[in-house]
């Protein structure tokens, strides 16, 4: 139950591994810096690692993966896998405050931390998309790999936005196969209103697979708190129990494949952009100039009322492109005079 991904969790890990005996572990810091090397120890020394209460809770989401799932080669995963920041976006959504006044109720109810850095910069849902990772696609654990982002910039009006185009934002851990290694993505993203995911609320969690043979499969549930992470901590010392000896990540350490990242320039999709611009004459027009130069097409804009300082908000919506072209067509939209603060992105999912 010790924290942190280095110290006295990963000493006592290690000389527990080297001594023969089994590990469990809620620690996911731990496991998405040093999995693949704790694996590899504790299979040399034939003890058992097991980690279900470090990823999503109580929902048994490494237990699908190696069993259930085992024989479907992993085609996609993403999920929910941070209650703070799901609670925060939902309270968002039901009330219209915005981030901070938010976050400072989440953490006197106890939702937050007092520094909320880690959930709310994605680091959280990045340790665990790491683990997921791993033994979704049979590979080293690879943390430096993800592409992070935290929900900080999210505002009440982009809710509201999302809203209206049909979407909910949600923060997503993702990870799929490319041909140019493994995407692992954690940012806020636009998700259909009619796919499952976007309707799990709160404080809950929610993991989808998409397999060769099962097709789509969701798992959901409550992703933290001492009832779901008893229930996994204690599944775990039962497979202990039972002798149920099997690799941490699905295959031995020996063959964990070393997969590249994928560099998050080369990542395709469809994306969410909000200005606040000054109400002048041309330009939209200057901006869509900076989109057609990187060959980027919209597919919808919306523009509301001024703001007293005479700013309006304006709304675009990209078909899909590539984030290279996308971050430098942004770099050129944000040095436009009209432009009055930094843009907003939001990468748009499809499901």
């Amino acid at each position: 139950m010790i924290g942190g991904s280095g110290g006295v969790a990963k000493r006592l890990a290690e000389r527990a591994l080297r001594a023969g005996k089994h590990v469990v572990t809620a620690n996911k810091a731990l496991l998405a810096m040093h999995g693949a090397e704790l694996a590899a120890l504790a299979e040399k020394r034939g003890a058992i690692l097991a980690f279900e209460a470090a990823v999503a809770g109580g929902i048994p989401i490494i237990k699908a993966l190696r069993e259930g799932l085992v024989g479907n080669r992993v085609a996609r995963l993403y999920g929910i896998l941070n209650g703070t920041c799901n609670y925060i976006l939902t309270t968002m959504r039901e009330t219209g405050r915005d981030f901070d006044v938010v976050l400072a109720e989440a953490q006197a109810a106890g939702y937050a931390e007092a520094d909320p850095s880690f959930d709310v910069d994605g680091i959280d849902a990045a340790h665990k998309l790491a683990v997921l990772t791993g033994a979704a696609f049979g590979a080293r654990v690879n943390f430096p790999g993800i592409h992070v982002e935290g929900i900080r910039r999210v505002t009440s009006m982009d809710i509201g936005f999302a809203e209206e185009l049909n979407f909910r934002i949600k923060l997503l851990g993702l990870a799929r196969e490319t041909p140019y290694g493994i995407e692992q993505r954690v940012h806020p993203c636009l998700v259909p209103l009619e796919a499952p995911i976007a309707h799990i609320e709160g404080v809950f969690n929610a993991v989808a697979i998409e397999g060769d043979f099962v097709g789509k499969t969701m798992f959901q549930g409550r992703g933290a708190g001492q009832g779901p992470t008893a229930s996994a901590v204690v599944a775990d010392l039962i497979d202990v129990a039972r002798g149920r000896n099997m690799p941490a990540f699905v295959v031995p350490a020996a063959k964990l494949a070393d997969k590249k990242a994928a560099p998050m320039a080369r990542h395709v999709g469809a994306y969410y952009i909000r200005l606040m611009v000054q109400d002048r004459p041309g330009v939209i027009a200057a901006v869509s100039r900076a989109l057609a130069e990187e060959r980027i097409s919209l597919e919808s804009m919306l523009q509301r009322g001024r703001s007293p300082a005479g700013e309006v908000p304006v709304v675009l919506t990209t078909h899909t492109t590539e984030e290279a072209r996308m971050q430098r067509a942004l770099a050129r939209i944000a040095k436009l005079k009209a432009v009055a603060e930094e843009p907003c992105l939001i990468r748009i999912e499809s499901f």
